[in-house]
């Protein structure tokens, strides 16, 4: 299952299971927002104990890779060449980036509008995309960088798995270097 499936069903266990709680009990409420809290403090703190991992290593291997367009441009896909470096970094950063506006998202719904199951699904998907993430595997884990751990990595896509990959292949790499030749001339 991928991870979107996965994300989708856990979202609808979670709803369930939220219903079943009562939130109107300030004590239960208290818990709830404490351990949102507590995932998210979690989920930075590894994301920045990667961050500081990857900074160590300071792995230069050069990576070149083509990005793909957006779906509904006519452009090709843009060259991309960077080191693993800067590319697990810049991963990173959108990691880091994504937790940022789920606490600010959280913080107008449960802040403002006062709903309180978003807390309780939020803190279980948080510890699920801590999970599911590459860079989790590769620099806490331990696991080597191949098969879908292999930079740069595949994206999610949607819920049926669809969604355009970086191409890697050495002639897709070399036809975009023409592409950039033609411009430049």
């Amino acid at each position: 299952m991928n991870a979107a499936t996965s994300n989708l069903v856990l979202s609808i266990g979670a709803m369930q299971l939220a219903r079943k709680i009562p939130f109107e009990d300030p004590q239960v409420l208290t818990y709830v927002r404490v351990a949102y809290v507590a995932v998210q403090v979690i989920v930075l703190g590894v994301y920045y104990f990667i961050t500081a991992k990857i900074k160590a290593k300071n792995d230069q291997t050069v990576l070149k890779y083509v990005e793909p367009a957006g779906p509904m441009s006519k452009e090709p896909g843009k060259l991309v060449a960077t080191t693993n470096r800067d590319y697990d970094l810049t991963e990173m950063n959108k990691a880091m980036r994504g937790v940022w506006m789920g606490v600010a998202m959280m913080v107008f719904l449960h802040g403002y509008l006062k709903y309180t199951q978003p807390l309780f699904i939020q803190s279980l998907m948080g510890l699920k995309n801590l999970y599911d993430s590459k860079l989790v595997a590769v620099y806490i884990l331990g696991k080597p960088a191949e098969g879908d751990l292999k930079r740069p990595f595949k994206g999610a896509g949607g819920l049926m798995g669809a969604g355009a990959e970086p191409q890697t292949d050495k002639a897709a790499i070399e036809e975009a270097e023409k592409r950039i030749g033609k411009k430049d001339d």
